[in-house]
């Protein structure tokens, strides 16, 4: 099915003070929170920078475009519309492939434990699969990629522990074949910083480090949990 390269397109936002990470931060504190929300933006950075085909930001609003550009001058900006993030995922998602872009991957900026192995598991499949993502433990997705427009998906319980299920669903009932990788995880709760420091601790990449490092320092862990 695939017949060009996979577009990387990571959906992000500005990490501010008291803005995102709230459920995180009224466990480490907005200021932490902060910080573990700049860490994970860079770890996505750090994805998008090894990526062998076209990346594509989508800020989550116009006013960030500059912002985003600045992250990776190569990459193209293509900032989200109003709406949940179903109605903004179509609308970006139709609008590359009206410029060519067929194969899209698309995560965000939340799981650092995402790597090449699962990217490449999801290139191997969109050869046999209309459809193919990663499943989060909170009921979510990690990754969404697809050869062919997203069915109506505005409607489905974004950001619940039903999401993963209705989004199965949704494309099965649209004919699409849907196909799973390996499960992983957002970071969205301190139960998940903990996580990461088995996860991280031999994952060599800079970024990641520079995560684990912040991660032990805010849960005072410094012994190795590999």
């Amino acid at each position: 099915m695939q017949s060009q390269p996979t577009t990387l397109l990571i959906f992000c936002k500005q990490p501010r003070l008291y803005h995102g990470k709230q459920r995180l931060a009224a466990v480490v504190g907005a200021d932490k929170a902060l910080m573990i929300a700049q860490a994970l933006l860079k770890c996505a950075i750090e994805d998008a920078k090894a990526w062998s085909g076209p990346v594509v930001l989508s800020p989550s609003h116009p006013d960030q475009q500059e912002w985003a550009q600045s992250l990776l001058l190569q990459a193209s900006v293509v900032p989200q519309p109003e709406g949940n993030l179903g109605e903004r995922i179509r609308v970006v998602d139709s609008l590359l492939r009206k410029r060519g872009h067929s194969n899209i991957l698309i995560i965000g900026t939340d799981a650092p434990v995402l790597s090449n192995t699962h990217f490449t598991e999801v290139n191997r499949l969109l050869n046999e699969s209309d459809v193919v993502m990663s499943a989060a433990s909170d009921g979510g997705v990690t990754i969404m990629a697809a050869t062919q427009p997203w069915p109506e998906i505005s409607d489905l319980p974004w950001s619940t522990e039903r999401l993963n299920e209705s989004l199965y669903d949704r494309c099965q009932s649209a004919g699409h074949k849907v196909s799973y990788i390996r499960p992983s995880y957002d970071i969205d709760h301190e139960k998940d910083l903990y996580k990461l420091l088995i996860d991280l601790e031999n994952d060599h990449r800079p970024a990641r480090q520079k995560l684990l490092a912040l991660t032990k320092e805010i849960l005072n862990k410094d012994e190795s949990y590999a």
